[in-house]
């Protein structure tokens, strides 16, 4: 296989290499320009930065966003915002206040930079790279310490070219292009590797655009996406005010990558996902029919005003069908100005759409959860079981253009048939030169001397941080859990409005740890919890989907000391080294069959076996059924001394600064 070469992914992660070497499959460390946080993840990176005695962020910018955990049903939420206003005012952070905006259109609106590097702790981070920056998404613990001036590690990707060509039919639009991919590959197809996008066809692609596509990579796996910095970024920021903020990034002309693809646009049809996964992908005329309950339009996924524009202009002089829900969530007051000036927000309610706040909400299960069993479109990014905030749910995945043909049908409908029926035009679509600018929800960072007199506010719902003990030189435990492909960590940690509001108080959170697959697993856990914990076993892609380090957190807390697996989502790999869970992999993976749910696993001379420069493998004994499988693991010298530490905390705490 050839390597990668005069890429721009090669490019940028060339300008910001610490350490290592840009060979895949070998650690790099990297320096971070921006860090990115949300409220569902940002009250245990506030605490994490304050663990490490942090008395002001080293980053060129660090941002705060209020947009996950919008509801207010109780105090819970609340709390968290005022601890994290005043832990963003400690530390010398923006502050987006709730209703201000998703953090990823926001972000890219007000702060990317192209050939910047941008560390986020949500795995949609790398939506940025739609301006030519690297932008990727990592558990909080690491953001904090990029936060701290410190390098952020992983393995080198393989960099995989697509090759863009011809241009989008009527009708079809940039979510169809990352369906596309998903309709290839699935929810695995690009772990560890970097998408890089290319070609002719990026010509008629907008910058927001091709944020929906680089958003959803993480969909894929994929350690981030990124695109050239040309004119369609520089159009961009012209219209944001910040053309100042550009820089041409492009491939070199004899660029070669480590993996090559080409997509044909004029071929695209409009595409769905079904339930309950991103790749479970099909052509809308395959599922044509099937009643709808529910259309959500918004999220990060389709962010820019074109998507809410579009459906606006389909549902004009409509009325959407008796018994559909038609949900609207602008991805920004800024985008929500826009609209209103347009007319759209008056076509949206006359057609019946219910209009919510900016933010993320129904994505992440915070409002708007559907009906059991009932079918639920939308134009969000994921759609794994349970997410919504419904257990038994059947939400599907589309493009702006399905969801508003849908709406006005009552079943799922392909756009084309549905204006072949009333003789609609595609919706030609005014998008101003300059959009709004709206900063007053934005909080700039307090001048040193006044953030020094700040106290953080803590409410009676945000916990201190788990102390963790090392690991044990041997582990003799049970197997409480034995799980299936592609689990998720909306599975491991739930969303929803029920957990989301203990996200800063892990012993109650940890009451939620992966009930969706063995409503018991918490009770069985913190019952072996001081009898020397537990082992977890799983298929493929175990961690897929969220980057919360929460579903790391908290079955660490109930006494999870290894998990044997198939293969693992990076994100959630890193997660579980970062917390002192030892990650092993099948030598054989037959041998996950040979396993069962309340087996006695024992691992011995695990101090020795993870001391730098040893080999990899190891062997663990099922005890009672007197076999022995060889595991081995992937972990770097420096996530072994995590690892045998008890996690980064403990290993800086007790150990030699890195």
């Amino acid at each position: 296989m050839q390597r990668s070469v005069g890429t721009v992914a090669h490019r940028l992660i060339g300008e910001h290499v610490l350490e290592g070497r840009m060979v895949p499959g070998e650690e790099i460390g990297l320096r971070v320009d921006q860090t990115l946080t949300q409220d569902a993840t940002g009250t245990l990176v506030m605490q994490e930065v304050e663990a490490l005695g942090l008395d002001r962020v080293r980053t060129e910018v660090s941002v705060q966003y209020v947009d996950h955990n919008l509801l207010q049903a109780d105090e819970r939420n609340a709390e968290d915002h005022a601890f994290l206003r005043s832990a963003v005012r400690r530390f010398g952070i923006w502050y987006s206040k709730p209703g201000n905006g998703v953090s990823h259109p926001t972000h890219m609106q007000r702060f990317g930079i192209p050939g910047k590097t941008l560390a986020g702790s949500d795995s949609h981070t790398c939506a940025a790279g739609s301006l030519g920056m690297l932008a990727i998404g990592v558990g909080g613990l690491e953001v904090s310490l990029a936060m701290a001036g410190r390098p952020l590690y992983l393995r080198m990707p393989q960099i995989w070219g697509i090759r863009l060509t011809g241009s989008l039919p009527e009708w079809v639009s940039a979510k169809d292009v990352i369906l596309e991919m998903l309709r290839r590959h699935g929810v695995k197809g690009a772990v560890n590797r970097i998408l890089e996008y290319h070609g002719p066809g990026l010509a008629g692609l907008t910058a927001m655009d091709r944020h929906v596509i680089a958003n959803m990579g993480a969909e894929l796996g994929a350690t981030t996406t990124v695109f050239p910095a040309d004119a369609a970024v520089r159009d961009f920021l012209r219209a944001e005010g910040r053309e100042q903020d550009f820089t041409e990034i492009g491939a070199e002309p004899d660029a070669r990558y480590d993996l090559e693809e080409e997509i044909d646009l004029s071929t695209l049809q409009p595409l769905i996902a079904k339930p309950s996964s991103p790749g479970n992908v099909v052509p809308v005329r395959e599922a044509a029919g099937e009643r709808v309950d529910q259309v959500v339009i918004g999220s990060s996924a389709n962010p820019g005003l074109r998507d809410f524009a579009v459906a606006a202009a389909m549902v004009r002089g409509r009325q959407t069908a008796p018994g559909v829900s038609f949900d609207v969530n602008p991805s920004s007051r800024e985008i929500l100005q826009d609209l209103s000036r347009a007319g759209a927000v008056f076509d949206l309610i006359a057609a019946g759409a219910r209009l919510h706040q900016a933010g993320c909400l129904g994505c992440i299960g915070m409002g708007q959860a559907p009906a059991a069993g009932r079918n639920s479109l939308r134009t969000f990014p994921r759609n794994f079981a349970g997410r919504s905030g419904t257990e038994d749910d059947a939400v599907w995945l589309c493009s702006p253009e399905t969801a508003a043909a849908s709406a006005l049908t009552g079943v799922i409908t392909d756009p084309r048939d549905w204006a072949a029926r009333e003789g609609a035009q595609n919706p030609a679509v005014d998008i101003p030169e300059r959009a709004t600018i709206n900063t007053a929800m934005l909080e700039p960072p307090l001048p040193p001397h006044e953030a020094a007199e700040v106290e953080l506010e803590r409410g009676p719902n945000i916990s201190t941080l788990p102390d963790f003990d090392p690991l044990p030189d041997s582990i003799e435990a049970p197997v409480l859990l034995k799980a299936g492909d592609d689990v998720s960590t909306d599975e491991i940690s739930p969303a929803g409005a029920k957990a989301l509001p203990f996200r800063s108080n892990i012993p109650k959170l940890a009451e939620f740890t992966l009930t969706r697959i063995d409503p018991e697993y918490p009770h069985r856990a913190a019952e072996s919890r001081d009898a020397g914990g537990h082992f977890i076993v799983a298929g493929e892609n175990w961690g897929q989907g969220s980057s919360r380090e929460h579903a790391a957190i908290t079955p660490r807390y109930l006494g999870l000391r290894v998990v044997i697996a198939k293969s693992y989502a990076r994100i959630h790999w890193q997660n579980l080294a970062n917390f002192g869970v030892l990650a092993l992999e099948f030598d054989d993976p037959a041998d996950y069959d040979r396993i069962t749910r309340g087996d006695r696993l024992r691992l011995d001379g695990l101090h020795a076996a993870l001391a730098q420069g040893t080999p990899p493998t190891l062997r663990v004994r099922n005890t009672g059924r007197g076999e022995e499988y060889p595991v081995h693991h992937q972990l770097s010298d420096r996530q072994r001394t995590h690892v045998l530490a008890g996690g980064i905390i403990p290993a800086l705490a007790h150990g030699p600064a890195e």
